[in-house]
């Protein structure tokens, strides 16, 4: 019995020094790639068909948020860029519309513009979503499973702004204005 417990005990060492290794070499290649992250984001920001200075969030230290003004339809996008634990790398786009953003527990007819955002899924380069909260999101997720995605996080970026030109045609459906 004795033998079964300091065994018992040998194996959960073990187990958990192992599972403190991993997560350190985790945590190490997620600030890797944030800090590839940084030096992209600082890159491709100062593009003119980007035009977007990216700060490092100071409640989570994993992601990068700029706002990107000059628009036709929303007042500013919000762009907040994720590198997670797991590989990936997140951009989430959050129009801002009338001093707020798009929530469907406020939209003129929610119905109506979710099954646009389901059509848009399907013809845009961008996916849409809402958050838990409600907020309505346009978004690209990267996986590193071939290297870090350099070019194609600038394709992506360059591609930001055209999401005011959807938010422009949701307006019927947020408060009733013409597209």
């Amino acid at each position: 019995m004795r033998l079964h417990r300091v065994l018992t005990l040998a194996l959960l060492t073990t187990l958990a020094a192992t599972a403190a290794f991993a997560q350190e070499e985790n945590s190490k290649a997620r600030d890797e790639n944030r800090e590839s992250v940084r030096r992209v984001l600082a890159s491709a920001g100062k593009l003119s068909d980007v035009d977007a200075t990216f700060r490092q969030s100071t409640k989570e230290p994993y992601n990068f948020v700029a706002t990107m003004t000059d628009l036709a339809n929303s007042e500013s996008l919000e762009v907040v860029v994720r590198v997670s634990s797991t590989d990936t790398i997140s951009l989430r786009i959050y129009p801002h519309y009338k001093n707020g953003y798009i929530n469907v527990g406020k939209l003129k007819n929610a119905n109506a513009l979710m099954r646009k955002l389901l059509n848009y899924n399907d013809t845009n380069f961008l996916f849409w979503g809402a958050d838990e909260e409600g907020d309505i999101f346009s978004a690209y997720s990267f996986t590193m499973e071939s290297g870090f995605p350099e070019e194609a996080m600038v394709i992506v970026l360059r591609s930001v702004r055209s999401t005011d030109r959807f938010v422009g045609e949701l307006r019927p459906f947020i408060d009733g204005s013409a597209a």
